[in-house]
């Protein structure tokens, strides 16, 4: 499998596996288009607009713990389908909420099963992508979010535009379209032969690897995945030892220090525009829409340089750059507007390192049996910095003002440059097998230094 041609069946695992993070991205931003009409029909308070927002990245935080391990026991295949449904049922369902109860209740379903898509997604496609083209395509997970971003702003704005305060129904309930739409689609996936393999259930993993590849099949082939993806019998608390312990660190910990300020930046960069005094007319609104364009095109030079120079330049050098940027704002609150805009685009283009790195790191790092329940405690802990930002954004410009606030992003993001320096491995160019395999001190691949 690491050795195969990259296939129409890969393209499809992959699109199937980007409908995850398109809905990610299109139910926690429509969210913030319809808020004011919700609110008003609604009669929200400040509290309840704030769990309405966060329930979600809690729901997320709960899914990805729980689902990861449950899928690494039973199966990446059927989760596959299932969580989807979920999402298709409860967006339907939010159509018809009478009060904040119900919609919060609905918003953390909906954040259980996004959480649970990180786990089962991430770890099915890994686990099928060639060695030469894994870090690219698993990295392009993370523009399927913007687009997902994107789409949600596009629809929301023209629903409210046609049917004003009453569109926050309908814009909420139009993510079961997607969830719909994908949940077909996934039906009929096949499971994964690496996690068949790791489950000792050898005759399904063969049945499975010559459906998909016909007579590149050979036994021999078979015969070398098999030893490659052995039982060793690993649990969840595995992740908590010896070498295993550092990885879980690093890929909790980078991922939740990137997420911080840049979910922040995302979620409220009308209001930080503001502050900075990028307040006439829609230039705010224009400012945060160059800036999500910018956080979606720094992916790109990324995809590349995750090939050509490795997973651990490329992480260190872009939360270097990213601290350079928050610095300046912070030092220069009252910058001309040009040099406030051109900091936070460079900020955003920085960052599309980190972002890529997401899906990349948490699925390289461990084996097969753990592999999912991993990528469920990153995006657990990414999911903390991610509710942290979001609520503290807003108090920190209120009380300590714009300036400090940036410093204390730039800090965040210096504690992830730290954090990569010490930490990150190099997985360029290794078999999955040899990637997640606790490595001896001498062996180049997974060096950090």
């Amino acid at each position: 499998m690491d050795d195969a041609p990259f296939s129409r069946f890969h393209k499809k695992i992959f699109l199937l596996t980007a409908g995850g993070q398109f809905l990610d991205g299109y139910l926690l931003s429509i969210i913030g288009v319809v808020v004011l009409g919700m609110s008003k029909e609604l009669d929200l308070t400040a509290s309840q607009e704030g769990l309405v927002g966060a329930t979600a990245l809690i729901g997320l935080f709960c899914g990805g713990l729980i689902f990861g391990r449950i899928t690494d026991r039973i199966g990446r295949q059927l989760l596959f389908t299932i969580h989807f449904i979920v999402i298709a049922v409860a967006s339907v369902a939010s159509i018809f909420v009478g009060g904040p109860v119900e919609l919060i209740l609905l918003r953390l379903l909906i954040g259980v099963a996004l959480g649970a898509d990180y786990a089962i997604g991430s770890a099915l496609l890994s686990e099928w992508l060639p060695k030469a083209q894994r870090g690219r395509v698993m990295g392009m997970l993370i523009m399927a979010w913007f687009v997902g971003a994107t789409a949600a702003y596009l629809v929301g704005y023209a629903l409210v535009d046609v049917l004003g305060d009453n569109a926050w129904r309908w814009a909420l309930g139009s993510a079961a379209i997607p969830a719909v739409v994908f949940t077909l689609a996934r039906i009929g996936t096949p499971e994964s032969p690496r996690w068949l393999l790791s489950r000792g259930r050898h005759d399904e993993a063969r049945q499975v690897l010559v459906r998909v590849y016909g007579d590149a099949a050979t036994p021999e082939a078979i015969a070398s995945l098999s030893s490659e993806e052995q039982r060793q019998g690993l649990g969840m608390m595995e992740l908590f030892r010896s070498e295993y312990l550092k990885r879980t660190a690093f890929v909790g910990l980078f991922w939740m220090l990137q997420i911080v300020p840049l979910f922040a930046i995302y979620s409220f960069g009308p209001t930080i525009l503001a502050a900075f005094h990028l307040s006439g007319g829609n230039a705010s609104i224009i400012g945060s829409a160059l800036i999500s364009l910018l956080f979606f095109v720094g992916c790109l030079p990324a995809l590349r340089l995750i090939e050509t120079r490795g997973r651990r330049p490329l992480i260190v050098w872009s939360f270097a750059l990213m601290v350079v940027p928050l610095v300046v704002l912070g030092l220069a609150p009252s910058a001309p507007a040009a040099v406030v805009l051109a900091c936070f685009c460079g900020y955003a283009f920085f960052s599309g390192g980190p972002s890529i790195l997401e899906f990349i790191y948490p699925t390289e790092l461990f084996p097969t049996e753990v592999r999912a329940t991993a990528v469920g405690i990153g995006t657990a802990i990414s999911r903390i910095g991610a509710a942290a930002g979001t609520y503290l954004l807003p108090i920190g410009l209120e009380h300590i003002g714009v300036g400090p606030t940036m410093l204390i992003m730039a800090g965040v993001t210096l504690l992830g440059f730290i954090v990569s320096f010490t930490l990150a491995p190099e997985t360029r160019g290794c078999r999955l097998a040899t990637a997640s395999a606790t490595a001896p001190a001498d062996d180049p691949a997974l060096s950090t230094g």
